[in-house]
């Protein structure tokens, strides 16, 4: 094992294995490490390892030569998942990859590189990891400066691995590719539930639409769901501009019950697209509007401005980085807290005390332009 500040790639790499098994907003804010290698070694293929179903949102990258889906069986006993298991690792292993480089600080990636049997295989260096998992990789990085993100956003996590190998990393804004196709079908569902796209033929000047995401995997993360209702049917009367609700599918019968309960101008899409048609959605849309969540990663990263609402989670860390994208976070000193929520009730007083008017505030900054 090789431990240290900079090493030096051997010129025979060719094809190359990117291991992210994080969340949503962990792949986003990878891309610009995908795209750096890739740049570095214009002959190698790269692939990516990541968790099933997120594949989709990174397809229509022509840089990425193919994706491998960690997959979650739950059929079968315990017998059918290990073969199943098993034969996946085999695949990956087939590939014969020179290089491997797992992006993340946990014990399971650095299993997947190991196994994988490429000469080279790299990561971080986990301070708080069982003794077994550094000795996985063949070459460790010790970052120097663990408060740059709070500057260059979440990028910098996993761009300081890649700058190790000599590396250019000019570009620390992710930026995702969206397929065509994936584009042509939102137009479509969009039309049919009456739904204007700027642009397209026959809509005349049509204002378009925001995207909201009211929702979160974290209850704690939430803004009160009553307070949406207020704001698309607000961004109607005073815009023009519809509401579509964004979320995953198990978020659908919640967005139903808002829509349902808002006077005029929100539409539910919830549940109703892939990643790679999400990510579609949110570049269609003038601005996306959501609490701290996959969406706003994906939307900044479409090139879509952003309003990001945080309560105990810092947003320095997360929040997506230039002049398009804002925050609004609570006026209380306790706020962020880093906590999931208050009291262990799943519930938030910081985000309970941020007004409609302050988020109304900061939308109109964002949309002046269309009065």
């Amino acid at each position: 094992m090789i431990v240290g500040e900079r090493f030096v790639l051997p010129d025979n790499i060719r094809k190359v294995l990117i291991i992210q098994l994080g969340d949503i907003g962990d792949v986003v804010w990878s891309l610009p490490a995908f795209g750096a290698v890739s740049a570095a070694l214009p002959r190698a293929d790269i692939f990516l390892l990541v968790r099933e179903g997120i594949g989709a949102l990174l397809g229509g990258d022509p840089a990425i030569a193919g994706i491998f889906e960690v997959e979650r069986r739950r059929d079968g006993g315990p017998i059918k998942r290990l073969a199943a298991q098993l034969a996946f690792l085999a695949r990956v292993r087939r590939a014969r990859f020179d290089l491997v480089i797992d992006l993340r600080a946990d014990e399971r990636g650095a299993f997947m590189a190991r196994l994988t049997g490429a000469p080279y295989r790299a990561s971080l260096a986990a301070k708080d990891a069982p003794w077994y998992r550094n000795r996985l990789f063949t070459h460790l990085v010790y970052p120097t400066n663990e408060n740059v993100r709070l500057r260059l956003g979440a990028s910098e996590q996993t761009l300081r691995i890649i700058r190790q190998f000599g590396i250019p990393t000019p570009d620390t804004n992710p930026r995702l590719v969206v397929s065509p196709a994936a584009v042509s079908r939102v137009k479509n569902a969009l039309s049919a539930r009456g739904v204007g796209v700027p642009g397209d033929p026959g809509l005349g000047n049509a204002p378009g639409f925001v995207t909201l995401g009211p929702f979160s995997r974290w209850a704690y993360k939430e803004w009160p769901l009553e307070n949406w209702s207020e704001i698309a049917s607000w961004l109607f009367r005073e815009y023009g501009l519809a509401a579509v609700v964004v979320g995953a599918a198990g978020e659908r019968e919640r967005a139903e019950a808002l829509v349902r309960r808002t006077s005029a101008g929100m539409f539910n899409m919830a549940g109703d697209t892939t990643l790679g048609e999400l990510a579609a959605l949110l570049s269609l849309g003038r601005l996306h509007v959501g609490v701290d969540s996959a969406a706003p990663h994906v939307a900044a990263a479409v090139g879509t401005p952003t309003i990001t609402i945080y309560g105990p989670s810092d947003w320095r860390d997360w929040a997506p980085v230039g002049d398009g994208h804002r925050v609004v976070t609570a006026a209380m000193d306790c706020s962020p807290c880093h906590q999931k929520g208050c009291d262990g009730q799943g519930r938030s007083r910081c985000l309970e005390s941020i007004s409609v008017d302050s988020v109304r505030e900061a939308i109109s900054r964002a949309v002046s332009p269309l009065r």
